[in-house]
């Protein structure tokens, strides 16, 4: 695996993998705010990583999912440089003709074998994680890797 990083401008940068490009930027008055900060990209591949597994497994069990989203919260800690996040909350939510039981072993199976996002970042604060189906909750649990990753 290869990335590269491009001084922009100010604080902006381009992040370069494979022939893709994402641009960075700080929040105001340190930077322009005109992209995604690194922590808030982060919790990006976070909620990308986790959602590919959750909708290739919903997809081999047949489930017909209109619509799904996966959210990140997490919480920087107080007063300790660098700011860091406490925690992590993830928020799966899927719509459609689906097995509720079904959409939480998917989430399970990604924050406890597939998601490795998760399984790094799990190292470093908690990860839990509630999975919804047609707007009602149907389950959740915590990210929980074999230790010997």
């Amino acid at each position: 695996m290869h990335a590269k990083l491009i001084w922009k401008e100010n604080l902006q940068f381009t992040a370069e993998a494979d022939g893709h490009v994402v641009l960075m930027d700080a929040k105001p008055p340190v930077g322009q705010g005109k992209a995604q900060t690194p922590k808030q990209l982060l919790l990006a591949a976070l909620c990308g990583c986790t959602a590919m597994d959750v909708a290739s497994l919903m997809h081999k069990q047949h489930q017909d999912m209109k619509r799904f989203e996966v959210t990140a919260e997490a919480p920087v800690r107080e007063g300790v440089f660098p700011a860091v996040f406490s925690s992590v909350n993830l928020a799966f939510r899927i719509e459609g003709d689906v097995d509720p039981a079904l959409a939480v072993e998917a989430a399970r199976l990604s924050q406890t074998r597939f998601c490795a996002i998760s399984a790094m970042l799990s190292r470093a604060v908690p990860i839990r994680y509630q999975v919804f189906v047609n707007g009602a909750p149907v389950g959740s649990g915590e990210a929980q890797f074999a230790p010997d990753l």
